[in-house]
């Protein structure tokens, strides 16, 4: 739950929120669509989503395609101007996690038999009413399928269909919609366009002809993989942007910045060194602060919160001359250092928060515990300083870029901090990083490892994929997309009211989200999990029924990553699925340890969360176990034995793992 200070930062916000949309105007009634609007769904533009109608051909493209929303078809807050496609036009496909959004009136989804949260495996069912179809493999995509409980009126609900699995990079999808049926199980017959377009050949002149033109491929695809055309309501295609498409812009300033420095560690300072006796803290005994010069990508100097990316001719981040982002830092060196050179890793803090939290007890009792020198520097993009800056942008989606954009520049200066800890010329050279005797209390040797908590663990997965000296990390109470989490998480509730105001109409809520998450993806995990694993590995720690992140996210980053499930997981009967983790690999106990990506789930006792598309809020839910994990000391044991060894070991016996509610 967000803390005190963090619910005053936000209500204030608010207010300044308000101020950043520029023009107040009549709102926009929800209704047909217009111009450049894809035939198919007249009711809503966008609609279905994601689609390839809103694409174009581009060769130089590693997709052969290119996003094209003309300013026209993209959502406009109630009260805001035109929202700028450029952002979004840079994409050669859309977000590997995306949820696909249709409209069916009447939908019974029940009735019809489409695959509940509770049953993926249904979704491949040679049955099934809704099908994926990667057509470049022949591949059936899982999935779950939902209403949107949101919808405040029920003839603009919409259905949220969500990979169970991460998209492929770059790869081409159908879907397709067939034997509907409505709460009285009759079948939902076909909008007139699609019937028009899926039927006979049209002529030239027909104002459907391009329409059916384009989706002819996709269609004889489904119908190779025994698609048939009877009881097909709707169909459409889209194509997945492709791996460079997604984690261009941070490598290149990854590979930009590194370059300059050469083989060098990143120039630094440390400004305050506080020592503490045993009696002030008997687990830490030096805390050092200081600052990372960082190479700046950002527009404006300093690279404040709203700046977004400079970028060159080809679109690309280029550095401005001369500017430099400074990164603080934060250090954390415990009493063990001073027996022992300590391990060096960086901590990830949570949700808008900052570097402080680094100082928190559960990271400060790993720390002792396990002899670990911990470091942060604030994740700007999302950092408590860039909250009018979030808040203003659910308000004006023209602000959004900047979010995750920040967020990468963030995502490098931790890197230099991590270059800076164990350079043999870095902060090791430093008397805050010595003994009286000039010893070293960080140990360098061995590279350094990450852990971040919730937000720590949503975009360190990011962060761990680009780093050249991170192979290791942990990912604590993690998840992907925000796209999926957000509708499911209790700290949605305040920017919730933002969005309410900005966007009153659920069904363009859903349209909202997705379009944030095509950028989004450049600066969370949820653009590098499918490579994430290839050179690196990650540990997930899960608590089940989450408030803040939900598991559901969690699953959908695990069957991606490919990490291994530490079973059993939970005590039988406690989950409510047919399947329990369907689709994700497990390792027993008696197999372990293991070397591998893998995930853990921690078991607090609190009640299963929603199946529906909302936040476990209310009694019913109980305890918020977010923060039992990192307060297990058998969790922080297998943590650190990951991070310095690579191995997975097993702290829980020969039964599910269970945590201890925090207080």
């Amino acid at each position: 739950m967000l803390h005190r200070l963090l619910r005053g930062l936000l209500a204030a916000a608010l207010g300044a929120a308000a101020l950043l949309v520029p023009d107040a105007r009549p709102a926009h009634a929800a209704g047909p669509s217009g111009p450049g609007c894809d035939p198919l769904a007249p009711v809503e533009c966008l609609l279905p989503f994601p689609n390839d109608w809103y694409t174009r051909p581009d060769p130089a493209t590693d997709t052969g395609r290119r996003v094209a929303f003309g300013a026209a078809v993209l959502p406009r807050a109630t009260a805001g101007r035109p929202v700028d496609p450029t952002a979004w036009n840079r994409s050669d496909g859309f977000s590997p996690g995306s949820t696909l959004i249709a409209h069916v009136p009447g939908l019974d989804p029940a009735a019809t038999g489409a695959a509940p949260i509770t049953d993926i495996g249904r979704s491949l069912a040679p049955d099934a009413p809704v099908v994926l179809l990667d057509t470049r493999t022949g591949e059936r995509w899982p999935y779950w399928a939902e209403p949107d409980a949101n919808a405040t009126d029920p003839a603009r609900r919409a259905l949220l269909i969500h990979p169970a699995r991460n998209f492929r990079d770059g790869h081409h999808y159908a879907v397709a919609l067939r034997n509907l049926k409505d709460g009285a199980g009759r079948t939902i017959a076909a909008a007139d366009p699609f019937a028009a377009v899926s039927g006979r050949p049209l002529p030239g002149g027909h104002p459907l002809h391009a329409r059916q033109r384009q989706l002819r491929p996709a269609l004889k695809a489904l119908r190779r993989a025994g698609v048939r055309s009877e009881g097909l309501y709707l169909a459409w295609d889209f194509t997945v942007a492709s791996t460079r498409g997604l984690t261009g812009d941070l490598f290149t300033i990854r590979d930009d910045a590194f370059r300059r420095l050469g083989g060098r560690s990143p120039a630094f300072a440390v400004t305050q060194v506080t020592d503490f006796t045993a009696e002030q803290d008997p687990r830490i005994a030096r805390e050092v602060t200081g600052r990372i010069d960082v190479p700046g990508y950002l527009n404006l100097p300093g690279g404040p919160p709203g700046s977004v990316f400079h970028r060159g001719r080809d679109g690309l981040p280029r550095r401005l001359p001369l500017n430099t982002q400074t990164a603080t830092f934060r250090c954390e060196i415990p009493r063990s250092a001073f027996r022992t050179p300590s391990h060096p890793a960086l901590y990830g803090h949570g949700l808008l928060g900052r570097r402080s939290e680094v100082g928190a007890g559960n990271v400060k009792a790993m720390a002792a515990e396990h002899n670990f020198t911990f470091c942060a520097t604030d994740w700007i993009g999302m950092a408590e300083e860039d909250i009018p800056v979030v808040l203003g942008a659910l308000a004006d989606p023209n602000l959004f870029p900047a979010v995750p954009e920040r967020s990468e520049q963030g995502m490098l200066n931790a890197l230099f901090l991590a270059r800076a800890l164990i350079h043999a010329d870095g902060l090791g050279t430093d008397p805050a990083f010595r003994d009286a005797a000039g010893r070293p209390l960080v140990d360098t040797r061995h590279g350094i490892g990450y852990d971040g908590n919730s937000q720590g663990g949503i975009l360190g997965g990011a962060l761990v994929a680009a780093s050249p000296d991170i192979r290791r990390g942990v990912l604590g109470v993690t998840g992907m997309n925000y796209g999926l989490l957000l509708n499911r998480s209790a700290d949605f509730a305040p920017f919730q009211q933002v969005l309410d105001t900005s966007y009153p109409d659920k069904l363009r809520q859903q349209l909202v989200l997705q379009l944030f998450q095509m950028v989004w993806d450049r600066g969370e995990t949820n653009g590098y999990a499918s490579h994430l694993t290839d050179r690196h590995q990650v540990l997930m720690h899960i608590a089940y029924g989450d408030h803040q992140v939900a598991n559901a996210a969690a699953d959908v980053e695990a069957r991606t990553l490919g990490a291994r499930l530490i079973a059993p997981a939970l005590a039988p009967g406690r989950s409510p699925d047919t399947v329990p983790y369907w689709g994700i690999r497990t390792v027993s106990r008696d197999q372990l340890p293991h070397r591998g990506s893998a995930m853990t789930v921690w078991d607090s006792g609190t009640p299963t969360p929603p199946l529906t598309n909302t936040p476990p809020t209310g009694p019913q839910y109980g305890h918020d176990p977010h923060s039992d994990p990192r307060n297990s000391s058998a969790a922080r044991q297998q943590k650190a034995t990951f991070l310095t060894t690579g191995r997975v070991i097993n702290v829980c016996g020969t039964t599910p793992c269970t945590a201890v509610p925090a207080s």
